[in-house]
């Protein structure tokens, strides 16, 4: 099992939201509607479907996150955090490698996959992203007073699943820095449009 410092395991998870965060707002929030739209291929998302699909998850796990850090009642913090191995397993799946490679490849749930839920797409999406980041900042912030280990939560396909906070964060941020990466490499694209005059 993996054993980190809470501390630190919280500093490093805020240090990747605030990076994403500038990203997001000084590369890529100021594009057109049609650079957002564009995409090389039908099976490479555009920066819309990315973002719609990342504010997907937010919508689900922020709330739970705030709800469950303000009715623990293990709202003393520990100073090391163990990860569970069925934690370990999921935030790993998500994280990249040392170049920002991504290890493995996911089909992205039904629901979350603005390809196929087009609806999902407002518009809004990268503003969007950047008020959740923003609010994954506070919810990092109110973590650091709880058990990270003791407070359990479900998983968006299965209720009945549940991660150790720690782990779920870890899980929520890597897949946050997967998709921003994702979208960094988009916009480096050869034929990426420019922007227009």
């Amino acid at each position: 099992m993996k054993t980190f410092t809470s501390h630190k395991l919280l500093a490093d998870l805020t240090l990747i939201t605030q990076e994403n965060l500038v990203t997001v707002e000084k590369k890529i929030s100021f594009f057109s509607d049609e650079q957002k739209s564009w995409k090389p291929n039908n099976y490479t998302w555009s920066l819309f479907e990315i973002f719609a699909h990342l504010n997907e998850y937010a919508k689900y796990y922020h709330p739970v996150f705030l709800e469950k850090i303000e009715k623990t009642k293990f709202n003393n913090s520990k100073e090391n955090f163990v990860s569970s191995p069925l934690g370990r397993s999921a935030w790993r799946s998500m994280k990249l490698g040392n170049a920002k490679n991504v290890k493995r490849k996911f089909k992205s749930p039904k629901g979350y996959n603005p390809s196929n839920d087009k609806h999902l797409i407002s518009g809004r999406d990268i503003k969007d992203f950047v008020e959740k980041q923003k609010e994954l900042l506070t919810i990092l912030k109110k973590s650091e007073e709880v058990n990270l280990r003791r407070i359990k939560v479900p998983i968006f396909i299965s209720r009945i699943v549940r991660l150790r906070l720690g782990d779920a964060l870890m899980f929520c941020i890597y897949h946050n820095e997967r998709h921003v990466e994702q979208a960094r490499k988009l916009i480096c694209h050869p034929k990426f449009p420019k922007k227009k005059k």
